[in-house]
């Protein structure tokens, strides 16, 4: 039989589109361990020839995926509202975490059987990639436009938002919009010598 019976012709983006998504989506479904070329490529009404012409195995495959849906923060070029940027990074955590691709990173992270080289390949490759932890490019940002101390930004500083977020979905498996505002205003703002009335800096 025909691999490609009953398939759509579909070539550049649109085909890299849908085998990053169906990557994502097969991961979360069945596990790092039992993650296959044959699996993507079913999903994604491919062949699995089409998958190895790229990659030359189904991990590579799927941090490519990772690396290419995950968000990237954007504050603003004027470095003029840091509460609001801080929100908007954590929003764009939780509509990420919801998302397949974030999905996806939790059947890696929360593999019992996990390779830790994935694990450390997924934070060089795609977290690092992108800017390293959520708020980390916001607060990054103000540090170097002279508006924080940089030195204030500690690897517990910029964790701090990304943590509470998890922990939040992990208990309720919701974060509501004033839960970031107060992670922002009790939690991130004090922690760079900052109060909620003290995130316009001055130009």
């Amino acid at each position: 039989m025909d691999e490609t019976a009953g398939r759509t012709r579909r070539r550049g983006k649109d085909l890299l589109d849908a085998i990053y998504a169906a990557a994502v989506e097969e991961v979360a479904a069945v596990g790092i361990g039992r993650l296959t070329m044959d699996g993507i490529a079913r999903r994604a009404a491919t062949a699995r020839t089409t998958l190895y012409r790229r990659w030359p195995d189904p991990v590579e495959l799927l941090l490519d995926a990772l690396r290419e849906l995950h968000p990237l923060e954007a504050p603003a070029p004027g470095a003029d509202d840091l509460r609001g940027d801080l929100i908007a990074s954590l929003r764009l955590m939780v509509d990420w975490g919801f998302s397949p691709a974030g999905r996806a990173v939790m059947a890696v992270l929360t593999d019992p059987a996990r390779d830790p080289a994935i694990v450390e390949a997924l934070y060089d490759r795609v977290f690092d990639h992108r800017g390293g932890t959520f708020t980390q490019t916001v607060l990054r940002h103000y540090a170097e436009r002279g508006h924080l101390d940089p030195a204030l930004l500690t690897p517990v500083v910029v964790d701090i938002g990304e943590a509470l977020v998890a922990k939040r979905i992990l208990d309720t498996g919701t974060v509501e919009e004033d839960y970031l505002e107060a992670i922002v205003d009790q939690a991130l703002l004090p922690a760079v010598g900052l109060g909620p009335r003290d995130h316009h800096p001055e130009r």
